[in-house]
């Protein structure tokens, strides 16, 4: 499954909270090795949307730009949120390349009841995470 986000570049000397006043959220793609980061824009409608299909840190996202050349695959580095109001502040994307390898943080999860729980045992998780790198295309 597939999941993309249109993006807009962000117009240089715009205010992040004149934006979000106007229902869109600032965001940025960070490059890969050293690239140009880029300011761009996203609607808050679809930042919900890709919140709710999209893991920040270990989903691969498909970020459409229309002014620029490059479109590509990036994860979801970051999201800054307001602490206690959930109104997203911005997002930050790191562009993968499709050759090189990336580190990810990916969340364990159970599937099934052990025998031992059912009896009355209890689960005691090590890790609830794993780090692991791969290819992107894995």
């Amino acid at each position: 499954m597939s999941i993309n986000v249109k993006c807009q570049l962000r117009p240089e000397g715009s205010k992040p909270r004149a934006l979000r006043r106007e229902g869109l959220i600032p965001a940025a793609l960070y490059g890969h090795k050293g690239a140009e980061s880029v300011s761009l824009i996203i609607g808050a409608k679809d930042v919900q949307n890709l919140l709710k299909k999209a893991a920040v840190n270990n989903t691969l996202v498909d970020v459409n730009v229309p002014e620029l050349p490059w479109n590509g695959k990036a994860i979801i580095r970051e999201v800054q949120t307001h602490p206690w109001r959930n109104i997203i502040y911005h997002l930050s994307f790191f562009s993968v390349a499709k050759q090189e390898s990336i580190e990810l943080v990916v969340p364990l999860k159970l599937v099934g009841e052990a025998i031992g729980i059912k009896k009355g045992g209890v689960v005691d998780l090590m890790l609830s995470e794993l780090n692991i790198k791969c290819s992107p295309n894995n």
